[in-house]
């Protein structure tokens, strides 16, 4: 299967990975604590530099073609009724079957897409950046002669006893969502938040969805995403302001002319299973977000 790393890694479901400095074909981040290294070579073959010795090579090829959901075959994303119904939205797509929507953990999702809400994605980067850097554990690497430095994603034991003010530099200075995010990691500490029973795929997805707005921060949207991005379940469909204006310029929505209140957020998560396969409504309309962005807003900053 095709992938685009660069998509995949800036394209708005995750805020973790760094370009290089010198060389900004590499890409760095840590992944389930292990630092990690990939270069694109080809459209079909990546490198990847991993820097553990608990592993052995045969697992970390699992284990990157899982976390980048090799196992979708991305021309199965969109059904042929799609691409009859729609033949100029299809067409524009074609392009964008190398992104792949990728597998992260939960909690660093949950905790990420609530310290960025409301802001542009450079500025997210930014903030989630300085949330590891301040809150992290450091880990030193080696790449090319070259000493690098990375810091792993902030423990909940560590969110949750950190001073909501000194945290607000992580949120676009937003106090009131520093508190949700160390009341949010009490609750992953406490065992209120179970992210790992969550991950069910039993769990119906409104059930899901309704569990995860209990806790302050996060309503339908961050649900979504922590569904989507973190928990695995690509039928969860994040709706945002972009999402809104290509159901209403692409599929012709009149509920998406209205505010984006509750009750149109369910309307239009339930308008768009009747376009996308259901299981996959939420991997497609990541595909759908990305191309909209680039070809219509024509957003160049990821």
């Amino acid at each position: 299967m095709a992938v685009n790393i660069h998509w995949a890694l800036f394209s708005g479901q995750s805020f973790l990975w760094e370009q290089f400095d010198i060389d900004s074909n590499y890409y760095s981040s840590i992944v389930d604590g292990m630092p990690l290294i990939i270069r694109q070579l080809t459209s079909y073959k990546i490198e990847v530099y991993y820097y553990t010795d608990s592993i052995i090579d045969h697992y970390i090829n699992g284990f990157i073609k899982r976390y980048l959901s090799i196992d979708i075959d991305n021309r199965s994303v969109f059904t042929d009724n799609f691409h009859s119904l729609y033949p100029e939205v299809s067409a524009r797509l074609k392009e964008y079957y190398g992104l792949r929507v990728i597998r992260q953990n939960p909690y660093e999702t949950m905790i990420s897409f609530m310290c960025a809400q409301g802001i542009g994605m450079h500025l997210i980067r930014r903030q989630v950046l300085m949330l590891r850097n301040t809150y992290g554990e450091k880990i030193p690497i080696t790449f090319s002669g070259k000493e690098i430095i990375l810091h792993k994603f902030p423990t909940p034991e560590s969110l949750a006893a950190a001073d909501p003010l000194k945290l607000s530099i992580c949120t676009n200075n937003n106090r009131e969502r520093a508190k949700n995010i160390v009341l949010a990691a009490r609750a992953v500490v406490e065992g209120r938040i179970n992210l790992v029973d969550l991950r069910d795929p039993e769990i119906p997805l409104d059930v899901l969805r309704t569990t995860l707005c209990k806790n302050r921060g996060i309503g339908f949207k961050i649900a979504d995403c922590i569904a989507l991005f973190g928990l695995g379940r690509f039928d969860a469909f994040p709706i945002d302001t972009h999402v809104k204006q290509y159901m209403g310029e692409w599929f012709k929505s009149t509920t998406a002319l209205r505010n984006l209140t509750p009750t149109t957020y369910l309307l239009l998560d339930a308008e768009a299973r009747t376009f996308l396969n259901p299981k996959l409504a939420g991997y497609g309309g990541h595909i759908l977000f990305h191309c909209w962005r680039k070809e219509i807003k024509k957003l160049r900053s990821f």
